[in-house]
């Protein structure tokens, strides 16, 4: 048996072998189809291709020289380690182990084929019919947990010079006041028209900096219209409707947190199904069969 110092020579010695030979010459795989060992610690042994897979097409010499000393160093060490730890672990821990891993690998390989599954489907559809029928049953599960706003505001440089005008736009919002601000849109350091949309305070206090938590029951209220200023600029700002923290929260605001929810009902559905027909299946086939269960 190999002690750890021989092993050891015999890795770094596969290192010093990589040193002298370029890295175009050392994967050459025109003279030996056949797998190649770069290093071997005891009966494991690392091969080549699963090293070339690692570099990139754009690497230089040097440091793919490097790269491949360190990895083989790297897998050596975990290799010794490993064995290390079946010689001193209990034989308990490592029948656990062995377990958790067995386990782990079954998860990920169904998991990945229940994914195909579900994309070769293609049902990850939820119309609006769906969207309404789980709000209006599970809304009073949707309250806020801080309070929304719709508004419509600008952040307009200190040195503007018509900033009236913009105000008087702002507050009245009508289709020609709309197209006056967009055309000037361009002087504007932040702009948000969509007042249809639901915001929480959070934002728009990252949007807004003056406004913070000892001002901004102050300021967002409905159809209030406020300015703050501060070293980066001026902001004006309409309030045209505010829900406050407890209240129900609009279906507009919390409908991509329903189609999470729904799809993954769907999915955990679809699971249970196509267990059901596997097993269904296997039995008809005589693949599954359950011994004593009377």
């Amino acid at each position: 048996m190999l002690s750890a110092r021989t092993v050891k020579k015999g890795v770094y010695l596969n290192v010093g072998l990589l040193l002298l030979v370029s890295c175009n010459s050392f994967f050459n795989f025109d003279k030996d189809p056949e797998k190649e060992p770069l290093a071997r610690v005891g009966d494991k042994y690392l091969y080549r291709d699963e090293v070339q897979d690692l570099l990139r097409d754009d690497i230089s010499k040097e440091d793919s020289t490097f790269f491949v000393t360190n990895y083989i160093n790297k897998w050596a060490s975990k290799q010794l380690l490993l064995e290390k730890a079946k010689i001193n672990l209990a034989e308990e821990k490592l029948e656990d182990y062995d377990r958790l891993v067995t386990d782990y690998k079954a998860d990920l390989y169904t998991r990945a084929y229940i994914d195909a599954l579900l994309q070769q489907g293609n049902d990850t559809a939820i119309n609006d019919n769906q969207l309404k029928q789980f709000y209006e049953a599970e809304k009073n599960g949707f309250k806020l947990t801080e309070k929304l706003v719709q508004l419509r505001f600008v952040e307009l440089p200190n040195q503007f010079l018509d900033k009236n005008t913009v105000i008087e736009k702002i507050k009245r919002f009508e289709a020609a006041d709309k197209q006056y601000l967009d055309s000037i849109a361009v002087q504007f350091k932040k702009i948000h028209f969509n007042d249809s949309a639901w915001v929480s305070a959070s934002r728009v206090m990252e949007a807004i900096p003056p406004l913070n938590y000892q001002n901004i029951d102050r300021h967002l209220k409905k159809s209030q219209f406020f300015e703050l200023r501060d070293s980066l600029g001026v902001y004006l700002v309409k309030i045209t409707d505010v829900l406050e923290a407890d209240e129900v929260a609009p279906i507009s605001y919390i409908t991509p947190k329903i189609k999470q929810v729904l799809l993954n009902r769907r999915r955990l559905n679809y699971i249970k199904k196509l267990e059901t027909e596997i097993i269904d299946e296997a039995i008809k086939t005589n693949e599954f069969e359950v011994y004593g269960n009377e």
